[in-house]
C-alpha cells in the first residue's frame, strides 16, 4: 500500500491551498494565548460550522445525538442514502484533530471529510465532539472517546440512535492528527475490554500527533511549515497534560512508542494503517509508530505522500485527498473481508 516514494526537496501546493494553510496558521497563532489558553470567543467567530442535515446532501444524511447531557458531549451520525447502499455496513468512529484544543465534529472540514468516508466506503460514520483542553485535560478526551464505544455498544442506545444497517462488530477507529493519537490509545484500551457486541477490528491513524523529548530530524527540518511547528506542538502538549504532575514528552500518551511505551505484543491490537506525509514535522514520530507496531508483531501498513504536508486530506482540490480516502476504503474492505 505504498505511494510513490520519490521525495521532492520542497513543498509544492496550489496557491489556493497555500493561502488557506497560511490562514489557518495565522488564526491558530492568534487564538493561542501565551498563558496556554485558547481564545474561545475569537475562535467561535473564525470557525465555520455546519448544522446536521436530515435531507440527503451528496448522498449522505446527518443527525446529532447528545451522549451525555451533563457534560454536553455529543456526536454526529453520517448515514449513506444512495441507491445500492449495502444493508450491513461497518461503523467508522471518527476522532477529529485540532491539537486536543481546537475544532469539533460540526466544523465544516470534518463534516465534509466524514461525509466523504460515509459515501465512499460506504459506512456509518460516528464523529464525536469530545471535550477540549485546557479546560478539560488528559485523560478527559481519551475517556470521552472510549465512553462513546460503550454508548453505542449498549443495545438500547444503538437501536435508538444508529440505523439498522450499522454493524458494530466491524468497528474502525479513525482519527487525524490529535484524533489519530486518540484512536491508538482508545484501540489499546478496547483490546482489553469486554464489549457486548462492538469489536474494534481496525485503526486508521492519519498523520497522528505524537512526540517526545527528543527533537527529531523532521521536526528540526520542517520547523517553519504550517500547523505543527515545534512551538505549536509544545503548546498543545502543555495544554493537554495536567499541570504540576512532572510529566515530560516521553509520557506514553505523547511518545507512544518511546521508553515508557506499553508492551502491546501480547494483546490483540487490530490491523492499523498509518498515513504519513513528507512535509509533516511529525513524520519521524509517525514512522516510528508504524515501525513499533511491526516490531510488536502487529499488522500495520504505511502509506506515504511525498509531496504533502500536515492536514492535506481536508483539501478536496488536491488529488492526494481523494487518493487517501481510496486507500482507507481499500484497507477497511480488506480487514472486513478477513473477519467475515
Amino acid at each position: 500500500m505504498e505511494v510513490d516514494p520519490k521525495t521532492p526537496k520542497s513543498l509544492s501546493l496550489p496557491w489556493r491551498t497555500r493561502m488557506y494553510l497560511s490562514l489557518i496558521s495565522v488564526i491558530t497563532e492568534i487564538v493561542s494565548r501565551r498563558d496556554g489558553t485558547p481564545n474561545r470567543y475569537l475562535l467561535k467567530l473564525l470557525q465555520c460550522r455546519v448544522p446536521p442535515m436530515s435531507e440527503p446532501n451528496n448522498g449522505v444524511k446527518t443527525y446529532d445525538v447528545v451522549m451525555d447531557p451533563t457534560s454536553k458531549i455529543w456526536f454526529r451520525v453520517f448515514v449513506p442514502t444512495e441507491e445500492g447502499t449495502v444493508e450491513d455496513m461497518p461503523v467508522i468512529v471518527f476522532f477529529h484533530g485540532g491539537g486536543f484544543v481546537y475544532l469539533g465534529a460540526n466544523v465544516t472540514v470534518y463534516d465534509v471529510l466524514c461525509r466523504w468516508f460515509a459515501r465512499s466506503v460506504p459506512a456509518i460514520v460516528v464523529s464525536l465532539d469530545y471535550r477540549l483542553a485546557p479546560e478539560h485535560r488528559y485523560p478527559v478526551q481519551h475517556n470521552d472517546c472510549f465512553d462513546m464505544l460503550n454508548f453505542i455498544d449498549d443495545d438500547k442506545n444503538r437501536s435508538k440512535w444508529l440505523p439498522d444497517s450499522a454493524n458494530i462488530s466491524q468497528c474502525f477507529l479513525v482519527g487525524d492528527s490529535a484524533g489519530g493519537n486518540i484512536a491508538h490509545h482508545v484501540a489499546q484500551r478496547a483490546c482489553e475490554y469486554n464489549f457486548n457486541q462492538l469489536k474494534v477490528i481496525g485503526v486508521v491513524a492519519i498523520q497522528p500527533l505524537f512526540g517526545g523529548e527528543e527533537r527529531t530530524d523532521s521536526e528540526k527540518e520542517l520547523e517553519r511549515l504550517p500547523l505543527v511547528s515545534l512551538k505549536q506542538c509544545d503548546w498543545y502538549w502543555n495544554a493537554l497534560m495536567p499541570p504540576g504532575e512532572g510529566y515530560n514528552r516521553d509520557h506514553p500518551i505523547i511518545n507512544v512508542s518511546g521508553p515508557n511505551a506499553m508492551d502491546i505484543s501480547k494483546i490483540a491490537f487490530p490491523p492499523t494503517i498509518v498515513v504519513v506525509a513528507r512535509f509533516d514535522a511529525l513524520r519521524d514520530w509517525q514512522k516510528r509508530y508504524y515501525e513499533w507496531l511491526k516490531k510488536s508483531g502487529k499488522e500495520a501498513y504505511l502509506v506515504e505522500y511525498p509531496n504533502m504536508c500536515h492536514g492535506f486530506y481536508v483539501f478536496p482540490e488536491l488529488p492526494e485527498s481523494e487518493q487517501v480516502v481510496s486507500q482507507i476504503k481499500q484497507f477497511i474492505h480488506k480487514v472486513c473481508s478477513h473477519t467475515n
